[in-house]
């Protein structure tokens, strides 16, 4: 399916936002309500870890990419390049393998999920946010 290069924005916001949300909604379940101090600190390390080491690069670099197709119609699958959807695959992996293997105790994998989900819910808030500038620059060289 083909889709205006400018909502290539949406389509990783809301894909990245999903994820975000669904990641959250486990660490947060994982917690079963009762956040110790060292679990709020971890799950702010963990978020500040992964948004501001990896997820912004990774939203500053797709938004360049997408806004350099012009107008063009392009394939809705081309919000992630190849690169990153080898990187959602194995993160997928690991993360559904470490839950099932049970090898972390639920206080661990509600805080680094709080931590991952509250950095891939912002990275999707962020690839929203760039739709309007990206949609401008795309019409701009029609």
């Amino acid at each position: 399916m083909k889709v205006k290069s400018d909502r290539l924005m949406i389509i990783a916001g809301v894909v990245w936002g999903l994820a975000g949300a669904n990641i959250l909604r486990i660490g947060v379940s994982a917690s079963h309500g009762a956040w110790a101090p060292w679990m709020v600190l971890g799950a702010v390390a963990i978020f500040a870890a992964f948004f501001l080491g990896i997820f912004n690069n990774l939203v500053n670099r797709h938004t360049a990419r997408i806004g350099s197709y012009g107008s063009d119609r392009v394939s809705a699958l081309k919000f992630f390049d190849a690169k990153s959807y080898v990187m959602m695959a194995v993160m997928m992996t690991m993360g559904i393998g470490l839950r099932a293997s049970g090898l972390l105790p639920d206080p661990a994998i509600a805080f680094f999920y709080t931590g991952l989900g509250a950095a891939l819910l912002l990275a999707g808030v962020r690839f929203l946010g760039n739709w309007p500038g990206v949609r401008s620059r795309a019409h701009a060289r029609a």
